[in-house]
């Protein structure tokens, strides 16, 4: 997530138009959203980063997007408002990319959209992505959710940073 503090990347047309956002915005990382929860408390998740209205979520290293007891999910205020619970992946009780979830009822409370960013050579994130995001009932929620891959923004990126994702991760823009 540095990537984004290196000067000048957030000034950038090119990385700008992928996330689909403004010039020169500054990050926030760690940012932590109120998500309103059934008993009228909130629950402050914490995502990667904040680009102006957009939420992000990095995976690079990480295996998964984290799984929760159903009970979890029972406790957000709008949960069912916004996913079809028929089409969550949850078995046996447990429900598969948590993180992803949270983030996007975080999106839909505060209005703002939310990108995952990701690994383009691990298809089971992408495919973990796309199962929570076609269960969003609404269609305009829905146009707020997005994924860059990491190869997709090592190519709108300087060849500084280039070379680095390149040589840390193996990623080649």
């Amino acid at each position: 997530m540095n990537i984004f503090c290196y000067p000048g990347v957030l000034r950038r047309a090119s990385v700008c138009g992928l996330l689909g956002i403004e010039r020169g915005l500054e990050p926030e990382f760690g940012f932590r959203p109120r998500v309103a929860l059934a008993n009228g408390k909130v629950d402050r998740t914490e995502i990667d980063m904040r680009l102006g209205g957009l939420l992000v979520e990095a995976k690079l290293t990480e295996g998964d997007f984290q799984r929760a007891p159903m009970r979890r999910l029972e406790r957000y205020w709008e949960w069912e408002e916004v996913f079809e619970a028929e089409r969550l992946p949850v078995g046996d009780g447990v429900v598969r990319s948590w993180q992803l979830i949270r983030c996007v009822l975080a999106a839909s409370g505060s209005g703002m959209g939310f990108m995952v960013l990701c690994d383009g050579r691990r298809p089971d994130l992408r495919e973990r992505w796309f199962e929570v995001m076609s269960a969003v009932r609404d269609a305009e929620l829905r146009t707020r959710l997005g994924m860059v891959t990491w190869q997709e923004l090592a190519a709108a990126l300087p060849a500084r940073l280039r070379g680095f994702l390149e040589e840390k991760y193996g990623i080649a823009g």
